[in-house]
């Protein structure tokens, strides 16, 4: 597997520009709205998975105080928190090493809000910078020395304390994309 580059996904989520994701975890409620403009693909791509239930389930499986809680990744999905937590191997493979199966094109270098602030939401990724899928984090303070690697794609607007709180093995029961009632 080695060597080969898998192409680039498009996903056929229709943005309407004012999507927020409402995701819902085993400590509490975070709110976050989603940059369409600066992101698209990404965007897209994150209100596709979790418009189909993929991230239903799935457990953080990374946690770096003052840095990141990291999850979406499919291989907890079969794991128990605790094993998740211990970071054991799953049934799937080791958390963190899983995706949906494809990757899709970086925009860390195409978009102007690309910062890793407090409570930003930006896409994980191997070594490749076209190598994302469905691997997401939350910053836990400014993480600026990431802007120039990662895609930002959301900012938290509600809920900076319940990342705050979030631990490897907690669960995302369910994330929602709603539309924000912004400009109304």
């Amino acid at each position: 597997m080695f060597g080969f580059i898998p192409d680039l996904y498009t996903p056929a989520y229709q943005l309407e520009g004012d999507e927020e994701a409402v995701i819902e975890t085993s400590r509490g409620t975070i709110r976050v709205h989603l940059d369409g403009e600066g992101a698209p693909i990404h965007v897209a791509n994150f209100c596709e998975l979790a418009s189909s239930g993929f991230y239903d389930g799935l457990k953080f499986h990374r946690y770096v105080p003052g840095f990141v809680i990291q999850g979406g990744c499919p291989n907890t999905r079969d794991m128990t928190p605790e094993d998740v937590a211990a970071g054991k191997p799953g049934p799937d493979g080791m958390p963190g090493t899983g995706g949906p199966g494809y990757c899709i094109k970086a925009e860390f270098g195409t978009n102007p809000r690309n910062s890793h602030v407090d409570g930003a939401l930006a896409m994980a990724r191997s070594q490749r910078p076209d190598s994302a899928g469905s691997q997401f984090y939350f910053c836990l303070g400014p993480q600026h020395n990431l802007d120039s690697g990662y895609t930002v794609f959301g900012t938290t607007v509600e809920g900076i304390e319940v990342e705050r709180e979030l631990r490897a093995g907690d669960v995302i029961e369910h994330i929602e994309i709603v539309h924000s009632s912004k400009g109304e």
